[in-house]
């Protein structure tokens, strides 16, 4: 426990003094506990002070996870010297029943289908130098009563569209050109705007940040509309059909509005004055190039970079279209943000997995949010736990880690029964011996009791 408490105590004028305690333990009990993270299995892990009752009054407190989360972060965290991005996404957990706060259908895309559960929205601060992402904000989504009935009208309409006759081809008569300098934001980017800006008025001046990395579900007018309205810029993909044109080189005939969009892009064929890194692996070669160009769906042009790989021996091929709002920012800058984003999805991972995420069984608004955010808590609290022991062991994980702290539980209930406690020495080296058990990565050092 000393080792948890000593991480905590920066977060300590955050919480009443009996909330810190029962963080402490409950925080304690997820490092011991072998089943399903729930409140009733880690009062049965807890040492004294971590009955159900108090392991319950911390799960229904009001709790300021935002502050908690920053505060943690910066203190054992964040390096100064390195350079951070934001990355956003949804998870969705699977849940049963018909009392949970913001039960809903949503679409998982774990099993690729739209699913009874949870959604919640994360932010995460990716470190690029450790290419590990921090999550610091999560907010559970729940559509309004409107919003579900827009979602279900849209879903009949266009069913009714599919079953009925088809829509001659070419542009209806009558329709008007529409303004795209500006977008109506629908429910979803309202809620992730204002989940920025709320991580921005966190941050304050201690980040600087720029970029918001997304995956493809924002690769739109919409949503980068939505990112440079919080002044930020967005990095995203295109859909792989996507229409792009070159900006118009020839010559104005002084009549009409000036023309702004060339050549169709085919991103199969594209010059190679454009082309910016050559690699070969084998019989694939990568080929990536990078041009300013436009799609009719935005207002402004975009930094896009396209990467297109062939097989020398089948020359079939494939490609990805990644773009960014920052037109001056590098291509390999790019690619890298890009692939970066992933690391949210370890994030969950390790959140449903080990704390407990897809475990709990609260089902009122404030109990939910403590369960889910206790769970992304730990993700950052964990990576912060393992730094000492990864200087001993680079490969020691979040299992290793239980493990250790599993045999502390083991070998501290096993002395209580002893008539007499055994020497410093004996004791440091029992508690050392029963944590490599369930070890994967054991380490070679003597570990100190926690």
């Amino acid at each position: 426990m000393t080792e948890i408490l000593a991480l905590l105590q920066n977060i300590a004028p955050l919480l009443e003094p009996a909330t810190f305690r029962q963080m402490s333990q409950a925080i304690f009990g997820m490092l011991v506990i072998s089943g399903r993270i729930t409140m009733l299995g880690l009062s049965r892990w807890t040492e004294k002070g971590g009955s159900y009752r108090s392991i319950q009054r911390l799960y229904h407190s009001i709790l300021p996870w935002k502050a908690t989360q920053w505060t943690f972060f910066v203190k054992h965290l964040w390096q100064a010297t390195d350079e951070y991005f934001i990355a956003g996404d949804e998870v969705v957990v699977s849940k049963a029943g018909k009392k949970t706060h913001g039960l809903d259908r949503f679409f998982s895309g774990v099993q690729q289908k739209v699913i009874p559960g949870l959604s919640f929205f994360a932010l995460s601060l990716v470190n690029v130098r450790e290419e590990q992402s921090y999550p610091l904000q999560v907010t559970q989504t729940v559509k309004s009563a409107a919003e579900k009935a827009a979602s279900k009208a849209r879903a009949e309409t266009r069913k009714a569209s599919q079953e009925g006759e088809k829509r001659k081809p070419g542009r209806p008569t009558g329709s008007r050109n529409k303004d795209r300098q500006t977008v109506v934001l629908n429910p979803e980017l309202l809620r992730i705007q204002a989940y920025l800006k709320t991580l921005l008025e966190t941050v304050g001046v201690t980040l600087s940040l720029k970029y918001v990395v997304m995956d493809g579900h924002f690769g739109n007018y919409p949503s980068a509309y939505m990112v440079k309205q919080a002044k930020l810029d967005l990095i995203s993909k295109l859909r792989s059909d996507a229409a792009l044109f070159l900006p118009f080189a020839g010559e104005y005939r002084g009549r009409g509005p000036r023309p702004k969009y060339g050549a169709r892009i085919d991103v199969r064929r594209l010059d190679s004055r454009y082309l910016k890194q050559t690699t070969l692996d084998g019989q694939l070669r990568t080929d990536v190039y990078q041009l300013q160009c436009f799609n009719k769906e935005f207002a402004f042009p975009l930094n896009v970079v396209i990467i297109v790989k062939t097989n020398l021996q089948t020359h079939t091929q494939a490609h990805v279209i990644l773009f960014s709002t920052d037109l001056e920012q590098a291509f390999a800058t790019i690619i890298k943000f890009y692939s970066l984003r992933f690391q949210i999805e370890f994030n969950f991972r390790d959140a449903k997995q080990y704390w407990g995420l897809e475990d709990f069984m609260n089902v009122k608004q404030v109990a939910v949010t403590n369960a889910v955010n206790q769970a992304f808590f730990m993700v950052n609290f964990s990576a912060a736990l393992l730094r000492p022991y990864r200087q001993q062991n680079p490969d020691y994980s979040i299992l290793d880690l239980k493990a250790h702290y599993r045999g502390y539980r083991y070998v501290s209930e096993t002395i209580k029964m002893l008539p007499e406690k055994p020497d410093a020495i004996l004791l440091a080296d029992i508690f050392h011996r029963i944590a490599c058990f369930g070890a994967i990565h054991p380490l070679i050092q003597l570990a100190a009791s926690p």
